[in-house]
């Protein structure tokens, strides 16, 4: 098969174990971003099977309608990025495997280097250093502060027991279902969305982004949250009110801000108020980025070419699509 791969910045897939499983298959990995359509149906022009590195390229119908020899997307987690009835619609296979009770520990990880980023504003501190003005500010520990966890998933529950392990409370909001289970696994659970922004000193959001998230957490929400308190996002930018965390910082209620995502991405607006705010730590969605978190996800996505190669395509999201297609 002749298969593509986008957005590897640095063409770290070949580097992989895990690549050799596609030797004998004729493999371009492509290291740059191209949102155009027009231009990324050329180069993609031939292509059986497409790999997508999480959400860092759309595929509209107007990308597929162009492309008449794909037939398989491979890729791992969600899929809001992916018109999947257009998928349908020209016969292509959208495999995207779930890995259900896996969480990403990397992106639970790099959540917490981020809280204590914050709290101790280290890249301000470096920064003072490199400028030769030695220390600028105080910073906050972490004990007997409480951690507020709003979305109590796989990546959620990780960071919820780093909290514990830095002798913070713990306090979850999510939906009733969810509340109740991490009652029933020993978190403590606040009584409305409004008591919990009020009481947390650290905040961090970890939902997918569906319509039933998007701009779950309100300006309102912000607002009440106490001027030492710090936000932290590694899951999905549009989860915020649009506009309401600059605002809010700029009001001082959260007083602090670390943001791993934003809303278009990748983003190179250099003018972004919140690359320029002292109080807000920035990274360009790295959470889940390390080798050994690749090495896993691209396990799976290729052992899903296999399949697929092999005639017996695995964790197909549209399945309607394998279905014999009428004679005209």
């Amino acid at each position: 098969m002749k298969i593509a791969i986008l957005d590897d910045y640095f063409d770290t897939i070949r580097t992989l174990p895990c690549f050799q499983m596609l030797a004998g298959h004729e493999v371009v990995i492509f290291n740059d971003h191209e949102p155009d359509v027009a231009r990324l149906a050329a180069r993609l022009a031939g292509v059986e099977a497409l790999v997508l590195i999480r959400e860092r390229t759309k595929v509209p119908a107007a990308l597929l309608e162009q492309l008449p020899a794909l037939t398989l997307i491979s890729q791992r987690s969600v899929f809001p990025h992916i018109d999947v009835p257009a998928c349908t619609r020209q016969g292509v296979v959208l495999s995207s495997s779930q890995h259900p009770g896996t969480p990403s520990y990397a992106t639970a990880e790099f959540t917490w280097g981020l809280v204590l980023a914050a709290m101790r504003s280290i890249p301000q501190q470096m920064a003072s250093l490199q400028r030769g003005d030695w220390q600028c500010g105080v910073g906050r520990t972490l004990r007997g502060k409480v951690l507020g966890i709003h979305g109590y998933g796989r990546i959620g529950k990780e960071v919820a027991g780093y909290g514990r392990a830095f002798g913070m409370d713990v306090l979850v909001w999510a939906r009733e279902a969810t509340r109740e289970r991490a009652r029933a696994e020993g978190w403590a659970t606040a009584a409305s969305q409004a008591e919990f922004y009020a009481s947390c000193d650290v905040i961090s959001l970890h939902m997918r982004l569906v319509e039933a998230t998007r701009g779950v957490v309100t300006a309102a929400d912000l607002a009440a949250m106490k001027p030492t308190a710090l936000l932290v996002n590694t899951s999905r930018a549009p989860l915020i009110e649009p506009g309401a965390l600059v605002a809010a910082l700029q009001a001082g209620r959260p007083g602090m801000a670390a943001v791993d995502v934003f809303e278009n991405e990748p983003m190179r607006d250099t003018t972004h108020p919140l690359l320029h705010m002292p109080n807000v730590v920035a990274t360009p969605h790295l959470g889940y980025v390390t080798s050994d978190e690749y090495q896993i996800q691209f396990t799976e996505i290729f052992e899903q070419i296999l399949a697929y190669a092999a005639g017996a395509p695995i964790n197909v999201i549209n399945p309607e699509v394998l279905a014999p297609r009428p004679a005209p």
